[in-house]
């Protein structure tokens, strides 16, 4: 039986030998949400960009960019995602380097890839249930604070981002307008401004995500799965 905690996870391989990206992905990628892959450092930071992973796997050693090298660059935009390194193990001496970029943990090949996932395993709790399944398909990451629909990255504006925590704080309670208002703007601010932005934000996710109570406020409509 998977654990379900894992199903909630995002996790980014990085690495360039094709063999042991495919094996790690075929022995352990079905326990999660998704499991990206990426060639070197430079796909890794364009695949991070699109799909927002909660753990990344990287080899130390790759062409273009190196692991450490896309670790620093990832440290600066977060902090605290945990990076699993792996390398030969004649390239040891360079996981000294690791730890200057809080590699979370490393594994010297070859490894067994159960080892790879106990470890996840190890760490999963603290992301747990923090994925909330919206309606259309839409889903809120309340670590990371991303919104996706069916897994594809919808940037928003730090209000917009507030906005859909505030609601989802609530979860099936009313938010009412004053509460909004001052949440976003912490000012007096027109009743005009708040429909204009929750209209905005409609058009950029779906007109059903937003649910108006009249006279009352506003609710974030769960899948009903």
């Amino acid at each position: 039986m998977r654990d379900k905690s894992l199903k909630e996870l995002k996790i980014l391989l990085v690495e360039d030998e094709e063999n042991l990206a495919r094996l790690l992905k075929e022995a352990i990628g079905d326990n999660f949400y998704s499991f990206s892959i990426a060639k070197n450092g430079i796909e890794g930071l364009e695949i991070y960009e699109k799909v927002k992973p909660d753990i990344i796997i990287t080899d130390i050693m790759m062409p273009k960019m190196s692991g450490l090298d896309m670790a620093k660059e990832l440290r600066y935009s977060n902090p605290t995602i945990p990076i699993i390194m792996i390398s030969a193990f004649s390239e040891k001496d360079k996981l000294l380097g690791a730890i200057d970029v809080g590699v979370t943990k490393y594994f010297i090949k070859p490894f067994d890839p159960d080892e790879l996932l106990r470890y996840i395993k190890s760490i999963a709790s603290k992301f747990s249930t923090k994925i909330v399944e919206l309606c259309d398909d839409f889903s809120f990451n309340k670590t990371t604070n991303s919104l996706y629909r069916n897994e594809r990255f919808v940037s928003l504006s730090k209000n917009e981002i507030k906005f859909i925590s505030l609601l989802l704080q609530s979860r099936s309670k009313i938010v009412d307008d004053v509460t909004i208002k001052m949440t976003l703007w912490k000012e007096e601010t027109s009743d005009e401004r708040l429909r204009t932005f929750i209209k905005r934000l409609r058009l950029k996710t779906s007109k059903n995500l937003i649910v108006n109570i009249k006279g009352e406020g506003y609710m974030i409509a769960l899948s009903e799965n």
